[in-house]
């Protein structure tokens, strides 16, 4: 499969939004990690979660804890499904690589969203994530653990994923200003993730 693939993932979450929304766990097997994310955060500081989905179980945890959750995600359907649920919170419908929200947060978050880009659109989101970071913002999402380009499937149809070499999101991230905090491969509390953390340095 190519890049050409990626082009598909738009439509193919908005065509199996609730499809989506039925089958993501809300067990969050990631909590030990938005705990670490938390922890980065001012008390009821202001958190960006770009790719939000549905807005449960990621976004919910942090709306619950008592911060100003703004989430974007592609799929209108998603985005009505947040506003639904958290109608005291932001929520809107754009796409990541041309978002410009002419504001900063405290913290950003992309989890299982980021890497659905081209490895191209990856590398020029990190500016995107620059112009959305308040100083010492935390910066957390979802790669994969080496170079290149893995498809699943959702909906029954193809789903696409890429990734850069660690050794990239790492220049990457220095290049805009944030430093590493904590960085995970393949880890088995979170069914196989990649993660990385870091905090905007200024």
């Amino acid at each position: 499969m190519t890049d050409s693939e990626a082009d598909r993932i738009i439509g193919l979450y908005e065509r199996h939004a609730h499809l989506w929304d039925a089958e993501r766990s809300r067990s969050l097997p990631e909590h030990a990690w938005l705990q670490r994310f938390e922890a980065l955060l001012p008390k009821g500081g202001s958190v960006l979660d770009i790719g939000c989905g549905a807005g449960e179980p990621v976004a919910g945890y942090f709306v619950r804890a008592g911060y100003q959750v703004h989430g974007v995600d592609s799929s209108p359907t998603m985005i009505e499904r947040c506003r639904a649920r958290f109608p005291e919170s932001a929520w809107d419908v754009a796409d990541m690589r041309t978002l410009s929200l002419g504001r900063t947060f405290d913290g950003l978050l992309a989890w299982d969203s980021f890497f659905h880009l081209t490895r191209d659109d990856q590398r020029r989101m990190f500016a995107v994530f620059c112009a959305h970071a308040a100083p010492h913002a935390a910066l957390m999402f979802t790669s994969g653990p080496s170079d290149g380009v893995a498809m699943g499937t959702f909906g029954g149809e193809p789903l696409y994923h890429s990734s850069l070499a660690p050794d990239a999101y790492r220049a990457l991230l220095a290049d805009n200003g944030f430093e590493v905090v904590a960085n995970v491969f393949d880890d088995p509390q979170t069914g196989g993730h990649s993660i990385w953390l870091a905090r905007k340095s200024l």
